[in-house]
């Protein structure tokens, strides 16, 4: 028996409750540990770590569906992730301000930090497969179908929560206070009170979904299966190859482009370290900027992205996407060499990058679900994603490295340049994709799938 319960009053708190750990374990660590003066090149290797739980989650999501409820695992896993919070709270470090002020607060300062960020990790991975599959069973097909949009939104409103209220927060506790340790611990404790509200929320609210019958395709057998008639798709390592690199200037900037916002526009070079040539912006500005006037932008690029597939077709897309996804990149070249004082015309310049990139990722999604296609379809787009959250993690890895090596400058005049690669896999994978694959009202099934 299921309790039947109106959607609306749990699908966007559901959403919003999976997007907000997200933003705080991959983007808000990145400026937190920025603002605490860690090192780019420790910055970024660090925090891309924590993309791992993504990377993997595939590993254990079969013991997501045969112990307890998806129910249990989402209330679970909201209650792990607020004592989490509580614990990063109460053990964040204080390093001293002259160490921040030299950007030379060692790493190691902050390892228990990192140990319960990566839990996060792994509680916030388990609560999205759960959520997703919970999803499927709490309502009809029917229901399914029209919320894809509004689970979609409400993951996208917890993003600028996050990305814009709480680092606004940080921004406002640093400016009363002058202590940016305790602005962040601040903004996690206020991070940690909504999810509570949400957790306590959802004990009441989400409805009592018994346990179905597994179908088949989730035994062991089948799993295994899934993933042997993966690899063996028509054409499936070049597929691997465009996942792997359509990205690869993103890769690069998007764990340098927060530092870049905040660092000190002062050039140092310290044992052939470059240090500082930011923008010196404030956490507040950061946070009104980045957070929220961009995310629009990124939205409104996404959504727009999504109606011009579904005109012309993922294959006749495919260009232009590519070349906005990575072309707008050019404004950080601009900014880091002008170094405008004018916040309108930063705004701007971030609100084009971002708008590219939400038009030109919904090319790779499109992409994604194109070689899911066929009986295995949820684990194949699971396996996709992985090689997405990989795609994110190699050039992270290496991204700080060589912005301290070059200077910001010239690290996002690389990161152009690495759109070569971008360009290059879109080339090869365009005449492997169906024509009319992703119009409105196509219902061809033709994928790279070797039956």
């Amino acid at each position: 028996m299921k309790t039947v319960r109106s959607p609306w009053l749990w699908v966007p708190s559901l959403y919003f409750a999976e997007g907000v750990p997200y933003v705080l374990v991959n983007t808000i660590s990145v400026m937190l540990f920025a603002k605490m003066g860690v090192p780019n090149d420790d910055l970024a290797f660090f925090t891309t770590l924590l993309y791992f739980p993504w990377f993997l989650k595939g590993l254990w999501s079969p013991v997501v569906d045969v112990v307890k409820t998806k129910r249990w695992w989402i209330i679970a896993m909201q209650l792990a992730m607020i004592l989490l919070c509580a614990l990063l709270v109460i053990t964040l470090p204080h390093p001293d301000a002259e160490m921040i002020a030299a950007k030379n607060t060692p790493v190691s300062l902050f390892w228990l930090t990192l140990v319960l960020f990566i839990i996060t990790a792994f509680a916030s991975a388990t609560h999205d497969i759960a959520a997703d599959g919970y999803y499927m069973l709490a309502h009809p097909a029917d229901s399914q179908a029209r919320f894809i949009g509004i689970r979609s939104t409400f993951y996208r409103i917890a993003t600028i929560f996050g990305q814009g209220v709480l680092v606004a927060v940080a921004g406002v506790v640093e400016d009363r206070t002058d202590d940016i340790a305790l602005s962040w611990q601040i903004t996690i404790a206020v991070a940690a009170l909504v999810m509570f509200i949400l957790s306590v929320y959802h004990i009441f609210a989400l409805p009592k979904v018994e346990v179905e019958h597994k179908p088949e395709t989730q035994t062991i057998h089948s799993l295994a299966d899934a993933f042997k008639t993966f690899f063996t798709k028509r054409g499936i390592w070049l597929a691997i190859l465009f996942m792997l690199l359509y990205r690869l200037p993103e890769g690069l900037l998007v764990k340098m482009t927060l530092p870049f916002l905040i660092d000190s526009p002062e050039v140092i070079v310290r044992d052939g370290q470059i240090i500082g040539g930011g923008l010196g912006l404030s956490t507040v500005t950061v946070g009104l900027l980045y957070g929220i006037v961009s995310l629009i932008f990124l939205l409104l690029g996404g959504i727009l992205g999504g109606l011009y597939i579904s005109r012309k077709g993922l294959k006749r897309s495919l260009w232009i996407m590519a070349a906005l996804l990575t072309l707008p990149n050019l404004v950080y070249v601009y900014l880091s060499a002008a170094h405008p004082a004018d916040l309108w015309i930063i705004g701007s310049a971030i609100s084009l990058e971002q708008f590219g990139y939400g038009f030109g990722f919904t090319a790779y999604m499109m992409y994604m679900m194109y070689v899911a296609q066929g009986e295995y379809k949820t684990s194949h787009y699971a396996i996709c994603t992985a090689f997405m959250a990989l795609s994110m993690m190699l050039p992270g890895f290496v991204a700080g490295k060589i912005e301290m090596a070059v200077g910001y400058n010239l690290f996002f005049w690389i990161s152009i340049i690495c759109s070569c690669a971008t360009l290059l896999v879109t080339w090869l994978v365009y005449r492997q994709v169906n024509e009319e694959y992703g119009r409105k009202n196509n219902n061809s099934n033709d994928n790279i799938v070797t039956d």
